[in-house]
């Protein structure tokens, strides 16, 4: 069929074919989410078009599922990514949220009884922003600060504050999770690297390839980023506070035990929407250490 006659229903059921060959989880969402990128409209809207379309957004529609059949991520391919109530915007460098990261997000909300209090809020490893700022959009009078290792990572943290209205309460600070920080935070949130090494390559395509290396690599068994933050959490936590740290599939007792051995006190858990447990939430071990 001439490409300059072909349907929107015609695209959408070549692309559909293609991702699917290529082992792609959800192709017809994904050629629907794209070719709705490339004609600027939601994915609804394509529904009430029937149009053959020009030969210049089928060739740029072509393009885009050329880049998902090798895996690369939607998210990635757009340049953005819904998390929480946030729109947020990611480069290359910058890791992408998944849903399940919001696990961490809901553990802390249901530990903070009044949502208009001044807590302060610390985000280790703060990647694009999105822990910081979904705790920042909940809790209005809330501050908080985000601290990753690269500085590009952080530019885009502070895009997305910027988008979301937030960055009048969000910091943003180069650092090595919590080395050298000398302020004390209610409520400390972090998302560490927790894939072992011999696992890596075992990932999804869409993650293997196009995340960065660092925001997964947990070491040689996953536990490397814990056995660093444990102490940091003591030291910065304010007695009373949470802290809430996402955790790999299987690794709950071992992070327990980790956080014991440094100070802090297991209070409760998470799971995800798999049932999987996902998030640990902690608290300083002894309570009556106003220090």
């Amino acid at each position: 069929m001439n490409d300059s006659v072909a349907t929107i229903s015609v695209l959408l059921s070549r692309a559909t074919a293609c991702l699917a060959a290529a082992g792609v989880e959800t192709p017809r969402l994904d050629a629907r989410l794209l070719l709705a990128h490339v004609l600027g409209v939601t994915p609804h809207d394509l529904v009430l078009r029937e149009n053959p379309l020009p030969s210049a957004e089928q060739r740029a529609f072509e393009a885009l599922i050329a880049r998902r059949a090798v895996r690369e991520p939607v998210s990635r391919i757009l340049g953005r990514r819904g998390f929480w109530s946030l729109d947020l915007c990611l480069d290359a460098e910058t890791f992408d949220p998944r849903s399940d990261t919001e696990t961490v997000v809901e553990a802390v909300l249901e530990r903070t009884l009044d949502r208009q209090a001044p807590y302060t809020v610390l985000d280790l490893g703060t990647g694009s922003g999105c822990l910081l700022l979904a705790l920042l959009a909940e809790l209005p009078w809330a501050r908080g600060l985000g601290v990753d290792i690269e500085a590009k990572t952080l530019a885009v943290a502070h895009a997305n504050a910027l988008a979301a209205g937030l960055a009048a309460r969000a910091v943003f600070r180069v650092g090595n999770w919590g080395e050298g920080l000398q302020e004390r935070f209610d409520i400390i949130v972090a998302n560490p690297p927790y894939i072992a090494e011999a696992d890596l390559d075992s990932l999804a395509p869409e993650v293997a390839r196009f995340d960065p290396r660092r925001a997964l690599a947990g070491g040689r068994d996953g536990f490397d980023a814990y056995r660093t933050l444990a102490p940091h959490l003591y030291r910065v936590l304010r007695p009373g506070g949470v802290a809430a740290l996402e955790i790999g599939q299987g690794q709950a007792k071992e992070v327990e035990r980790l956080m014991i051995c440094g100070g802090m006190a297991f209070l409760g858990a998470r799971a995800d929407l798999s049932g999987v447990v996902r998030c640990m939430v902690f608290h300083r071990g002894n309570q009556n250490d106003g220090n």
